[in-house]
């Protein structure tokens, strides 16, 4: 389905509205998509497709997944919490997993941003160099 500019510029206001302090309030968001639905003004199924969008976005920004190959001790966990909450704001969700594919070091991965420390990696990298 293509949006028109109207349409986005509709779903982007309604997701500015629903923000409170710069974080998306959950009971905001579902008092203006019922009220959307309610009222059905032109496009609106474009302007609620563009801000689920925009919803989802705003989730993976303020997610973050620690993969690391064995179980990180409580002191280490959290100092990544700390360090990853002063990078990207206090109310960032983490979630450490075990991932024995990585063989050693950190992989984190917030939104969009992969900051990948693994020997996996590395060891890509190296075959490929050669």
């Amino acid at each position: 389905m293509k949006i028109s500019k109207q349409a986005r510029r509709d779903g982007k206001a309604l997701f500015n509205i629903c923000r409170v302090g710069g974080v998306l309030d959950e009971s905001r968001v579902r008092q203006a998509v019922s009220s959307v639905i309610t009222q059905k003004p032109r496009g609106y199924l474009a302007m609620l497709s563009h801000f689920q969008r925009l919803v989802k976005l705003d989730i993976e920004r303020r997610t973050a997944r620690v993969e690391s190959a064995a179980t990180l001790p409580d002191e280490l966990a959290t100092s990544v919490k700390a360090e990853l909450a002063w990078r990207y704001g206090q109310n960032l969700n983490v979630s450490f997993v075990v991932n024995k594919d990585l063989i050693g070091g950190l992989r984190v991965k917030v939104g969009s941003d992969v900051y990948d420390g693994s020997i996996r990696s590395r060891l890509n990298e190296l075959a490929e160099a050669m």
